[in-house]
């Protein structure tokens, strides 16, 4: 029979030959002329959003109504062919998979959530199929290049954003925060949602996002004070979330949370196994927020293109719902979407018999591969347009849905109606029951009150009064320093190295004035003047005071420990070598200090603490600020707590201060006239070296704790300033003033055991140049005594050459026998050398004896003296 009624005779007939031929048929016929177009339908009964469960029923409404409609495609029947996608794309591929591969031929596809959808549309090109969605919002999906067949009566999630732009602007909102779980749809829709806000002037100061678990997520939207707060999840998420919100405190007055509206109106009291939150701690968290929702149902008693009004429509799906609780029904809000989707295809459809007819194609003729008759339905769909349940039905180039929004608050655990939004003219309209719930809508954020830290007076006048008095004990050593610099004694000390060193130590404690002076007394803009004068004054301060001490340590450390040849040539070192070491460290410093104050200026910066929250007040916080003297490269200049950069002074001044321990304990035994008080000196730099270490890393350590790094960094150069001077002058004070200055080196002698040491030291040195003097006369006597022994050889070689021609004439004829008297002169000893002890004959027996004499002479030598000149050496 079914072939029979398809196979038709196409033949003339006669009038009643039809008549009879139409009565047979339409009782063994009963679908002729319908011929079935199939819809492809993914309906989420459950999953993130289970909105099948009351758009799959609108969906049959609507088209049970299309097919009993004589004037909506007369000649066909719908059919809908559907599974359920637990909104998951993967199991969607799945599904999609068998729709394309199995018989029938579906005419169109009908996607529900926007994951699904996206993966549909993007397939559906290949495949040459319109694509009509009912519940999808994704902004991506607005993408025509992408997904060139797709259109949707759920209007583009983007369009809750001008709305809730207009409520920022309504309530002088500047700030707000986001947290969305990472999906396409709802990334798209922050994406735009940023845009629209920056044009408005407001920013998003916090954007949070996660996965599957939001704690996370929302602690950092606590720890960064967010107030506004606009959610962007699915509705099993959001339960997650506001569990979460609870936990953290995250609502209440100071809050405000803006949600979409699409969820069912009790989804905060439905039991989920994967939260911990009881019904009452949900309902207490959500308490207060707004949603934005688009009109999905019509608020006018209008008859559509169903015929239908929107209330009626209500009661027709809840007499096919069965009863069900439209609050733990997914989807029931978009149901009206669905059902008008099926008329907007149906609708669609029927434009396009004519058309089609035409150019000789039908609707039944569709495959994959024909792409005219595509085209057809694409453009009915563009050019839809009629009143359905849930408004009218229109849709934007790029295939959305265009509607008004809805804007509700949760008042007492119950939805209100607050305000609709016509996007299309930016008209704002309030219903009379506008009122916040409280006292009125929150502050976006917390009202921050800077404060600055001041150093505490107390403690300032407290330590400036030890650095003052320190300073007039550095003008009494000054002075008595300069008045008993005739004094021998003080004249041993270097005194005007010791004036260097009380006048460093006054500098130093002149900068603990600037150390303690903050914004308190002084103007911001002349704050860095006040920088410039602690760094100057203590390193000005600290390389006199020090440079001086290290200078006099430096000094008997290369005299009196280096070699005997090399010690007598630097004994003797001249007063301005000392002053031009001091000029050395002191230019050193000055030529740093110029060049940082050049390169890279001191100049104030704010440092701000953790925000503190005064009792008692909800919207204020007070934001602790404290002023450092600083530089873009400090921690080049002098290092900073948790780096490991090079530290120019600090670096510079380290290395002097472990030279000086060492110089100090090197020179701890040495005793010496010049420099009388290098001992005491030693003891100063151990002092001073041990409190600027401790003090320099501590420091900065406590930088953040302004009391503290002021009274740790002033304390220690007001000590080591007093250890200084106490430990230099206090005992040549007490030395004068208990012995008197005008007793003289003899008497000095007598009452103290320290002057021996001097004049032994003054003996030693006399004896010195006596023994150099010795020197010099033995050597010239050698040389007289060398010179002696050639004449004596000269004599003797011509008295033995006389001899033998005396002996030869004596053989021939021997003359009279004489003896001829020599000169006594000539055998007279040297100056200063005893003669012979028994020699009357200085003749022939003389020169017997010459070698004693010469033996004699041979021992005056440089260690064998005469004894009365022996007597003069050790006198």
């Amino acid at each position: 029979m079914k072939r029979l009624c398809q196979n038709l005779p196409r033949r003339p007939v006669s009038r009643y030959s039809l008549t009879f031929i139409l009565t047979v048929l339409s009782c063994s016929c009963p679908a002729l002329g319908k011929k079935k177009l199939y819809i492809g339908a993914l309906f989420p009964m459950s999953g993130g959003w289970p909105g099948g469960q009351a758009c799959l029923p609108a969906a049959q409404m609507a088209l049970d109504l299309v097919n009993n409609r004589t004037d909506i495609l007369p000649d066909y029947e719908l059919e809908l062919i559907h599974y359920d996608s637990m909104c998951d794309p993967g199991e969607a591929t799945k599904l999609l998979y068998d729709l394309l591969y199995t018989e029938p031929i579906k005419i169109v596809l009908m996607p529900g959530c926007s994951s699904v959808s996206t993966l549909v549309a993007e397939a559906a090109r290949m495949w040459n199929l319109i694509v009509l969605s009912y519940g999808s919002s994704s902004p991506a999906l607005s993408n025509r290049q992408r997904f060139p067949t797709f259109f949707r009566t759920h209007p583009s999630a983007t369009l809750h954003n001008p709305t809730r732009v207009q409520l920022f602007q309504k309530w002088k909102w500047t700030k707000i925060a986001t947290i969305q779980q990472t999906t396409e749809v709802f990334t798209s829709t922050l994406d735009d949602l940023e845009e629209r806000v920056k044009e408005a002037g407001i920013e998003i100061s916090v954007r949070q996002s996660f996965l599957t678990d939001p704690a996370v997520a929302v602690k950092n939207l606590k720890r960064q004070d967010a107030r506004i707060i606009v959610g962007l999840f699915y509705e099993t998420e959001a339960r997650k979330v506001f569990c979460e919100v609870y936990k953290e405190k995250l609502y209440g007055k100071k809050y405000v949370w803006f949600l979409i509206g699409w969820y069912a109106d009790n989804w905060f009291k439905i039991k989920d196994p994967s939260i911990n939150c009881t019904v009452e701690q949900m309902t207490e968290a959500v308490e207060g927020h707004v949603t934005t929702e688009i009109v999905m149902l019509n608020p006018e008693t209008v008859r559509g293109a169903s015929n239908l009004t929107s209330q009626e429509f209500l009661a027709q799906l809840m007499s096919k719902l069965g009863g069900k609780n439209p609050e733990e029904t997914g989807g029931f809000q978009e149901a009206p979407l669905a059902y008008d989707a099926v008329w907007a295809l149906a609708l669609a459809l029927n434009k396009t018999v004519g058309p089609l007819r035409a150019k000789g194609h039908r609707l039944e003729d569709f495959n994959y591969n024909n792409r005219d008759i595509t085209a057809e339905i694409y453009r009915a769909m563009n050019t839809s347009s009629f009143e359905g349940v849930s408004g009218h039905v229109v849709f934007d180039a790029q295939g959305s849905r265009m509607a008004w929004t809805l804007i509700e608050q949760l008042q007492g655990g119950s939805y209100k109606k607050i305000g609709y939004y016509d996007s299309t003219k930016g008209n704002l309209s309030w219903y009379g029951n506008d009122k916040w719930i409280g006292s009125g809508p929150p502050a976006d954020q917390t009202v921050v009150i800077e404060e600055f830290r001041y150093l505490s007076q107390k403690l300032f006048v407290s330590v400036s009064v030890f650095a003052g008095l320190g300073i007039l004990l550095g003008i009494v050593c000054l002075t008595f320093n300069i008045y008993n610099s005739n004094v021998r004694y003080i004249q041993n000390s270097q005194p005007y190295l010791n004036n260097m060193t009380a006048v460093g130590c006054m500098m130093s404690l002149a900068a603990v004035f600037p150390l303690g002076i903050d914004g308190l007394h002084v103007h911001r803009k002349q704050f860095p003047i006040i920088c410039q004068f602690r760094l100057w004054l203590l390193g000005l301060g600290f390389s006199l005071a020090y440079g001086s001490m290290f200078t006099k340590i430096w000094w008997v450390h290369t005299v009196f420990t280096k070699k005997d040849e090399k010690k007598d040539k630097k004994k003797h070192l001249e007063p301005w070598k000392l002053y031009a070491t001091v000029g050395v460290l002191l230019g050193i410093d000055i030529l740093s200090l110029m060049i940082w104050q050049i390169v890279d200026p001191l100049h104030i910066t704010v440092e701000k603490f953790t925000r503190e929250a005064p009792k008692g007040d909800l919207d204020v916080l007070i934001q602790p600020l404290l002023e450092h003297c600083n530089s873009e490269k400090m921690n080049t200049w002098l290092g900073e707590q948790n780096t490991s950069s090079t530290c120019v002074v600090y670096g510079y001044k380290g290395l002097l201060l472990l030279l000086g321990i060492f110089l100090a304990y090197e020179t701890k035994s040495i005793s010496t006239e010049k420099i009388n008080d290098h001992r005491a000196v030693g003891m100063a730099i151990y002092n001073v070296a041990v409190l600027c270490m401790i003090t320099a890393p501590v420091t900065m350590i406590l930088s953040s704790q302004q009391d503290a790094s002021f009274a740790f960094a002033s304390l220690a150069i007001v000590f080591s300033v007093y250890i200084t001077l106490v430990v230099l002058f206090v005992p040549k004070m007490r030395r004068l003033i208990t012995r008197g200055e005008w007793q003289s080196d003899a008497q000095e002698t007598m009452k103290t055991g320290s002057s021996t040491n001097n004049n032994d030291e003054e003996k030693s040195r006399q004896l010195e140049r006596e023994n150099k003097e010795l020197q010099k006369i033995i050597q010239e006597k050698e040389e007289r005594v060398s010179e002696l022994r050639n004449q004596l050889s000269e004599r003797q070689a011509l008295r033995s050459r006389r001899r033998a021609s005396t002996i030869t004439n004596q053989n021939h004829s021997p003359p009279p026998f004489s003896i001829t008297q020599s000169d006594p002169r000539s055998l007279a000893p040297p100056p200063g050398y005893p003669a012979p002890a028994s020699d009357p004959h200085p003749v022939p027996q003389s020169f017997a004896n010459s070698s004693s004499l010469y033996q004699s002479d041979s021992k005056i030598s440089r260690n064998k003296c005469h004894t009365s000149r022996l007597q003069l050496l050790y006198k």
